[in-house]
């Protein structure tokens, strides 16, 4: 059976009969899961295995947001709390190697801890750069106030994921960090001039143009497309994403449910697809919206398929060895010791190596 170029959600921790029927009719390419779909660790490997075998691929990609402080999907008790991002440069502030060492060790973790239930994408890293008076969707999420330091530390997790066998997400591209508003609520609209943007925000998006998987930014960027936002705009696909930042992997949309597009489900559909976008997501798990979403997404084919296939020949079949209870004492102590832990809550009942 084709598979289709979506990503969809479910509602629970468990799929429904309904969504099993959906999923067998439509073989979305992946799923992603959010807090409402991760109690503990037996119960993600099933849910996971579960929607694996809905269509007969045993490397269907399971994503989640795992980032560390505010966007954590899978926390204590099962698994630890890990940092926000920007942690990480507040270390290097004392010792450069140490912050950038810590931003992979921290990565890897987080690599051990969804392998070992069957999550084999984190959107992550957060490749945008804050300026003031930004919106504080971003915020912490983002690794510094610099683009060279977000790429550096950008690219340590993303090698971190990639080491335990995990596909990174650079997110959110060609950039979010200067939108003045949250694209869950309204449509951001950026005004900086092409200059400043190729500078500063595109930036860390050229840095790490090797990386497999790539999400939209909702947002407007009026020197380049006064009209339409990155997701559904043509000339910021051609002449940005694919062209002054060179990106050739896959590009998925942000969820297309969030409120910054606008238009029905459908229209938004098409429109990613038009703009150029080779896979589009939608998370919130309603049926009756991934059936519009559905209805107007091609089967995966051609160059996105090329992309797909190739995005998942960089997971890693054996992760690269990791003393898991040495690098988690190691990672904490020196969170501690710059006094940047945050309480683990972390009481593990499971084998947490893989």
């Amino acid at each position: 059976m084709p598979v289709h170029a979506l990503i969809v959600g479910c509602a629970g921790t468990t799929l429904t009969p309904d969504e099993i029927a959906l999923f067998r009719d439509l073989d979305p390419w992946g799923l992603i899961l959010f807090r409402r779909n991760c109690d503990n660790p037996d119960q993600i490997r099933h849910l996971t295995e579960t929607f694996r075998g809905i269509g007969g691929r045993a490397d269907a990609p399971v994503l989640v947001d795992q980032e560390g402080g505010r966007v954590q999907r899978l926390g204590p008790p099962h698994w630890p709390k890990y940092p926000a991002a920007r942690a990480f440069s507040r270390i290097a502030a004392n010792d450069p190697l140490v912050g950038r060492e810590m931003a992979r060790l921290g990565a890897r973790l987080i690599a051990n801890d969804l392998r070992s239930v069957g999550i084999t994408v984190d959107c992550l890293p957060v490749l945008d750069v804050p300026v003031p008076g930004s919106h504080t969707i971003i915020g912490d999420r983002a690794y510094g106030e610099g683009p060279d330091m977000v790429a550096a530390f950008g690219r340590a997790a993303a090698e971190g994921l990639i080491a335990g066998g995990v596909l990174p997400v650079i997110k959110h591209i060609p950039g979010h960090g200067r939108a003045a508003a949250d694209s869950h609520d309204a449509l951001p609209v950026v005004d900086a001039d092409r200059a400043s943007l190729e500078a500063t925000d595109f930036k860390p998006f050229r840095t790490l143009t090797d990386m497999p998987l790539a999400m939209t930014a909702h947002v407007v960027y009026s020197a380049i497309d006064a009209r339409r936002p990155a997701t559904t705009s043509r000339k910021v696909m051609r002449e940005v994403i694919r062209g002054a930042i060179g990106y050739d992997g896959l590009v998925m949309t942000d969820d297309l449910s969030m409120n910054a597009l606008a238009g029905s489900l459908g229209e938004r559909t098409r429109a990613s697809f038009r703009a150029g976008c080779d896979m589009v997501l939608h998370c919130n798990g309603k049926i009756p919206e991934m059936l519009a979403v559905a209805a107007e997404t091609p089967v995966l084919a051609g160059k996105a398929r090329r992309r797909a296939e190739a995005a998942l020949g960089r997971i890693r079949h054996e992760s690269e060895p990791l003393d898991v209870a040495e690098a988690r004492a190691r990672f904490f102590e020196v969170l501690e010791r710059t006094s940047l832990a945050p309480s683990t809550g972390f009481a593990p009942t499971h084998a947490l190596s893989v």
